[in-house]
């Protein structure tokens, strides 16, 4: 008996070790299926599966901040001229490498507080968050492990940016997501060749560097996998597509890559080469790879079957410019959003923080009145869908209506006189029809060839006091007009 007790345990360890191997075996199997999965060929089924949350979403925040935050669109003393003024003033004033490093240098934002940004976001209203990991310029907001021209080791501030924001956007219930260059002015290996210190952003096959395949697998695809392995993005948003080094091929490869590091990611259009100008839909005919489109600075000017997503500024600059005081108001905004959710897209609203990580305070306000909008008309904008027939009525009044259900809003971009009339709607028989931010029902009439038309009187106009749109709940159906 003693003999064989000694037997069985010794055969433990073996059986330990046979098993783990087998668990090995099992694991690697996993993981070479996971490798397997050809993300190109994805199902509709899976695609709607992975962009539900985004759909429902409908409403972000974009935020542009970097070395070019500290320089506020001046350089030398001189404010640089450019579309874009802010965040391209090192490519738009053609400074050299070395002397954009000043600026870098000079990057200390003592003043950020991610909770104070994260839920700044929570209070207007929005559901994610796109921030700029690296901008044209190179320089990271986080602690790369292939570089050191980032936040940690080349700034004084020393702190990984997207470490704080992210863990505060979890807490707050934010989505997080990243916004990445894929050319880069700063790496030698990105550079346009025939131009000393910057790339003048154009397919300019005379501009084309040889060692680009090098950025592109070294650095590129290094930097992509430290930001999805340490702050595990929900979006990953690209720009900077149109290098002549960068084609469709690159895009494929680029776009399988990242989704096998994150299968449920969302990628923006601007990982491939169809992009139309600043329109941001892709080109017809061809199959190009992105899950949404991406018009910017406008509202798409109509409905489409693709995915899209407006981004959008508060004044006219992306990143922080000091001359820039050309602020849209607080009603230009919350319309804007108003029309992106009609239309079936998404709204993402940038602010351009300073150097030192304030937020201007014209943001603030803007975003402040925004938020007391969405607050009480929160439901005819997140998880509504358009509708099947026209999305406006006029130019003064927009439809949204409850994904899965047959409750629709009408949302009057003027304040109603006495009455106001949607004829795209027919409630349901001795239906309640509420205006949000009111706590009783209104009266109203049907009227066949004309519409429901809707009792407002001056009280209750009073009582839901001044606001950016007025909003109309109506439980019944849509009328093909």
């Amino acid at each position: 008996m003693k003999n064989k007790s000694i037997i069985v345990k010794a055969f433990i360890p073996v059986l330990i070790c046979v098993s783990l191997l087998s668990c090995k075996e099992n694991k690697k199997e996993e993981i070479t299926q996971v490798e397997d999965v050809n993300y190109l060929e994805e199902s509709k089924e899976d695609f709607n599966q992975r962009m539900a949350w985004w759909r429902e979403a409908k409403f972000g925040m974009f935020i542009h901040w970097g070395p070019y935050s500290v320089a506020g669109g001046e350089y030398k003393g001189e404010t640089i001229a450019g579309w874009v003024g802010a965040e391209w003033i090192m490519n738009d004033g053609e400074i050299p490498i070395k002397e954009y490093e000043k600026f870098s240098k000079q990057f200390n934002p003592t003043n950020f507080d991610a909770d104070a940004y994260a839920k700044l976001m929570k209070d207007t209203g929005m559901k994610y968050v796109v921030i700029t990991s690296k901008h044209h310029d190179g320089f990271g907001l986080w602690d790369s492990k292939v570089s050191d021209y980032d936040i940690v080791d080349f700034s004084p501030y020393g702190k990984d940016i997207l470490k704080q924001l992210s863990e505060a956007c979890k807490k707050y219930g934010i989505k997080f997501g990243l916004y990445h260059s894929i050319m880069d002015w700063h790496h030698p290996q990105a550079q346009a060749i025939n131009e000393p210190n910057y790339n003048a952003g154009e397919k300019d096959s005379t501009l084309y560097n040889p060692e680009f395949p090098k950025y592109y697998e070294g650095y590129l695809k290094v930097q992509l996998k430290e930001l999805i392995d340490n702050y595990d993005p929900e979006i990953l948003w690209f720009d900077g597509e149109w290098i002549p080094e960068y084609d469709h091929e690159n895009a494929l490869d680029l776009y399988q890559y990242v989704r096998s590091l994150k299968p449920t990611i969302i990628i923006n259009n601007r990982i491939d080469v169809g992009r139309q100008g600043l329109m941001g839909m892709n080109k017809e005919g061809e199959d190009f790879v992105g899950d949404f489109g991406t018009p910017e600075k406008e509202v798409l000017a109509g409905t489409s079957t693709f995915d899209w997503e407006a981004c959008m500024t508060i004044n006219d600059t992306w990143g922080y410019r000091k001359s820039d005081h050309d602020w849209k108001s607080a009603k230009t905004l919350t319309h804007n959003l108003i029309d992106a959710a009609a239309k079936g897209g998404n709204y993402l609203l940038n602010i351009g923080p300073m150097g030192d990580g304030t937020i201007p305070q014209p943001s603030l306000d803007r975003l402040d009145k925004i938020g007391k909008w969405v607050k009480v008309n929160s439901e005819a904008i997140f998880n509504t869908e358009k509708l099947l027939g026209n999305y406006q009525q006029g130019e003064s009044i927009k439809y949204t209506k409850k994904k899965g259900q047959s409750v629709y809003y009408g949302i009057s971009l003027v304040q109603p006189k006495e009455t106001i009339t949607f004829n795209s709607l027919l409630p349901d028989p001795n239906s309640k029809i509420m205006l949000l931010g009111y706590d009783e029902p209104l009266e109203w009439e049907f009227t066949e060839g004309k519409g429901v038309t809707i009792k407002v009187p001056n009280t209750v106009l009073d009582q839901v006091g001044k606001t950016e749109a007025w909003t109309f709940k109506i439980q019944g159906k849509e009328i093909e007009n």
